[in-house]
């Protein structure tokens, strides 16, 4: 079954709203890639416009910054500790946006969306 972003058939009092058009394929929306821990692997889509958006299945290393230093570099991914998206998440090692991940130079916070750009940066905390 496909997933469909468009308006909701009813109204906020729970009233019935009448359509006076279909469903549009650009409603249309794919199903979520959960980004793993491992070797980096990406699937690459069309989207509306004939661009291109990169989806992160896999990765193995982050961009990660200090803030202190204001440098980046690039970790070896170990696990995920939190995961305040899905509590379940953590178990299954699944980097989303805002996860705490440990990496190789310490605990680094995700500010990229994995499922989205393509890859995964990480601020240092």
């Amino acid at each position: 079954m496909v997933l469909w972003q468009g308006r909701s058939k009813r109204k906020n009092t729970g009233g019935r709203l009448r359509y006076n058009r279909k469903k549009r394929k650009y409603e249309m929306a794919r199903e979520q890639i959960n980004t793993g821990i491992g070797e980096s692997a990406v699937k690459k889509f069309r989207v509306r416009g004939n661009n291109i958006k990169v989806r992160l299945v896999t990765a193995g290393y982050a961009n990660v910054t200090d803030k202190k230093t204001k440098k980046t570099k690039k970790a070896k991914i170990e696990r995920v500790v939190e995961n305040k998206a899905n509590p379940h998440f953590v178990r299954r090692n699944i980097v989303t946006k805002g996860a705490i991940i440990k990496t190789e130079i310490g605990n680094a916070k995700v500010t990229s969306s994995p499922g989205q750009d393509g890859n995964i940066n990480a601020i240092l905390l």
